[in-house]
C-alpha cells in the first residue's frame, strides 16, 4: 500500500464518497460551494475521539453560521458510528472508511507506535476545505483540547 503524496494547502482536496451514520452516503463533490471541516480520528468511543466529536457537536451552530459542514472520518463501521452518535448525542456527520481508501488519499493512514508495538492507524488530522474544493488549512497530529477554536478561527479567515 503506497502512501499518497502529502497534501498541501492550495491543492485540490481528494474526492470521496463514504457511507455515513444514519443512512446514505456523502460525497465531497456534493458539498462544493460550502466550506468542509474534514477531520480524521482513530476510533469511536475512545476518550480523545469522544472529546473531539463532542466539542465539534457543541459548536456546530457556529460552524453552520459560517456555512461549514463538519465530517468526522474513521475506519469504524456505520453501525459503530450510530452507537457512538447516539451514546454521546453527537450532531456531526460520521463517515465510515472501512477500507481506508480516503484515509490513504489524505495521508492519514500511517505507521504508529504504542507500547513498543508498530501498527497502522489513523493519524488525528483535520483538513479545512474551501468552498472551491481546495485545501485551505491542514492540522496534523491534532491535540484535541481547543482544536475546534483553531478550526473556527481559520474558517472565519476564509
Amino acid at each position: 500500500m503506497a502512501q499518497s503524496p502529502a497534501l498541501v494547502i492550495g491543492a485540490n482536496a481528494p474526492e470521496f464518497t463514504l457511507p455515513r451514520d444514519g443512512a446514505g452516503d456523502i460525497s465531497l463533490s456534493d458539498l462544493r460551494g460550502q466550506a468542509v471541516v474534514l477531520y480524521f480520528y482513530p476510533k469511536d468511543d475512545t476518550s480523545g475521539c469522544t472529546k473531539q466529536a463532542i466539542a465539534f457537536s457543541e459548536r456546530l451552530a457556529e460552524f453552520d453560521a459560517l456555512g461549514a459542514v463538519i465530517l468526522g472520518v474513521s475506519k469504524d463501521s456505520v453501525t459503530k458510528h450510530n452507537k457512538f452518535r447516539d451514546k454521546h448525542s453527537l450532531k456531526v456527520a460520521l463517515l465510515s472508511d472501512e477500507d481506508s481508501t480516503t484515509c490513504e488519499d489524505y495521508g492519514v493512514w500511517v505507521e504508529k507506535k504504542m507500547y513498543g508495538k508498530t501498527f497502522m492507524g489513523i493519524e488525528r488530522a483535520t483538513f479545512l476545505i474551501a468552498p472551491d474544493g481546495k485545501i485551505a488549512h491542514i492540522w496534523r497530529k491534532v491535540k484535541v483540547a481547543g482544536h475546534e477554536d483553531a478550526v473556527l478561527d481559520q474558517l472565519k479567515a476564509l
